[in-house]
């Protein structure tokens, strides 16, 4: 008779990187590893949830929702494609100040988690369609002026920085608001609020 254990497994979490797997693999898994636990820290909240502030900071869980969710769409839209990405923003103050993307402005909560899952659930077929393209050595519209071209891995890897800086703000933000901590979400867990993009 088998003993019968607790211990997840990998569809309970969907956030978990490969054991072993090619460099794209381990770079994607990376990045989702990071947004599942960004969704984490910032699902089921309200608007005054989602417009805590922690000391001097600016920094609110609804500001980074819509500030992950525009670095995502400018690195496929417009450093990958050199695509016009700017008017689906206009509609949430983009460039009215120097803090609109940090803070949550007039959007609701439902607007802001459906701007972020939908903006993820772009960006990841778009990249899953230039990978199958060209690979990760494949250059991007994105430039210096001296004419050298960032390449699709060099995008990826931005993403990933820019998660873990405001994964760690949300860490904070998301424990002064009601407590929650953890490094990643626990097993089973899907997102309450938004699309299915976090749910399954």
């Amino acid at each position: 008779m088998t003993e019968q254990t607790d211990a997840p497994t990998m569809t309970d979490d969907p956030w978990e990187p490969p054991m072993a797997g090619n460099e794209a693999e381990h770079l994607l898994g990376a990045l989702d590893r990071l947004r599942w636990t960004f969704r984490y820290k910032t699902d089921g909240l309200d608007a005054e949830g989602l417009s805590t502030t922690v000391g001097a900071s600016s920094l609110t869980l609804g500001g980074l929702l819509k500030h992950l969710a525009l670095v995502e769409d400018a690195q496929v839209t417009e450093k990958l494609d050199d695509g016009p990405y700017g008017e689906r923003w206009d509609r949430y103050g983009a460039g009215e100040s120097e803090d609109w993307h940090v803070t949550t402005g007039d959007a609701t909560p439902e607007e802001l988690y459906d701007l972020y899952d939908r903006t993820v659930e772009r960006v990841r077929a778009k990249v899953s369609t230039a990978l199958a393209a060209g690979g990760l050595d494949q250059l991007a519209a994105a430039h210096h002026p001296d004419g050298r071209h960032a390449s699709l891995r060099r995008l990826i890897c931005d993403l990933v920085e820019e998660y873990g800086r405001h994964t760690g703000h949300a860490d904070l933000l998301r424990e002064a608001v009601d407590g929650r901590v953890g490094e990643d979400p626990p097993p089973g867990w899907r997102a309450t609020t938004g699309r299915d993009t976090f749910r399954g």
